[in-house]
């Protein structure tokens, strides 16, 4: 069994979005399994049905309106670096109406639905593809892995936003009496699930460089702080799954191909540009293609 898997990475996602395409359109992989985390959950539905260039048209022009209702930060553009302000105005009203966050990211729960139809849920959960997104449950403290064969198309279309739920700057859900947030605070890379399910083979996508190339910015505000703090805990987890997800594959003899990102693409995930995306997309794509053209060349050689 082959399984491709998703790291969260928010807007990289593009990135990512460009490697799967080369991976299902160019290389013709046919993938039994598609686990994804945050951004990854956005994608693994619309790759499962080889829906390529429907979710490339979405990833290639979502903006901050599409994902936020209410924007709890301002973008500030200073010599082509960007960072991020705190908005004042939409953070105190909404603390003001009652909510746990700075934020609200309603308009996203909304474009899942308007991108993921009822009549292609029906024929993936009708197919032998198993479609898996990763959930944080803070109630619990634990990682909960949802896959569409369990649920109706309302309960997943919630699951799959509750993954991307950067907390707290996105919505906190409360859904079965607990509250959930974000599947990276638990499990950026599902590598380990994705082998527990049955995969012998694993496709990787990690949404950042092999070796860490930068340092960080210093924090110019509570929310640049936050996010910095944020990043470097999901960098940590992330490796922490790597390494996990590579002991359980040489336990199970399974063999695991990761795609990691050759560049730093962005040091703020949480900024949606068009422009930047699209040229991520084809970078992602031009990136698999070339690593593929490499490894057969070796393989050659090698012969």
């Amino acid at each position: 069994m082959r399984a491709l898997v998703i790291s969260g990475g928010g807007s990289k996602g593009a990135f990512a979005g460009g490697v799967a395409q080369y991976l299902i359109e160019n290389k013709k992989l046919n993938y039994d399994i598609f686990i994804g985390t945050s951004t990854g959950s956005l994608l693994v539905s619309h790759l499962a049905l080889k829906n390529i260039d429907k979710i490339k048209n979405v990833y290639t022009n979502v903006t901050q309106s599409s994902i936020f209702n209410v924007c709890p930060f301002i973008i500030k553009r200073k010599k082509s670096i960007e960072t991020i302000g705190i908005h004042h105005f939409n953070v105190l009203k909404n603390i003001l109406k009652g909510s746990k966050t700075f934020g609200e990211s309603f308009n996203l729960k909304e474009l899942i639905r308007n991108t993921l139809s009822r009549e292609e849920f029906e024929t993936l959960k009708q197919s032998s593809v198993d479609v898996v997104v990763t959930v944080s449950n803070l109630s619990l403290n634990q990682v909960e892995y949802k896959s569409i064969k369990n649920f109706s198309y309302e309960a997943y279309c919630d699951w799959v936003w509750i993954s991307c739920n950067y907390t707290p700057f996105m919505s906190l859900v409360k859904k079965n009496g607990c509250e959930y947030a974000d599947g990276g605070l638990g499990s950026m890379v599902p590598i380990e699930e994705a082998i527990k399910r049955g995969a012998t083979v694993v496709d990787a996508i990690v949404l950042q460089t092999e070796v860490s190339q930068l340092n960080r910015m210093p924090s110019l505000n509570a929310f640049s702080l936050l996010t910095n703090m944020f990043a470097f805990m999901l960098d940590r987890i992330e490796n922490s799954n790597i390494r996990i997800g590579k002991f359980v594959a040489t336990n199970e003899n399974a063999i695991i191909n990761f795609y990691y990102t050759p560049t730093v693409l962005t040091t703020n995930s949480l900024i949606f540009e068009k422009e930047k995306m699209t040229q991520w997309w084809q970078r992602g794509f031009n990136f698999a293609k070339y690593r593929d053209e490499e490894v057969s060349e070796l393989n050659t050689i090698s012969e």
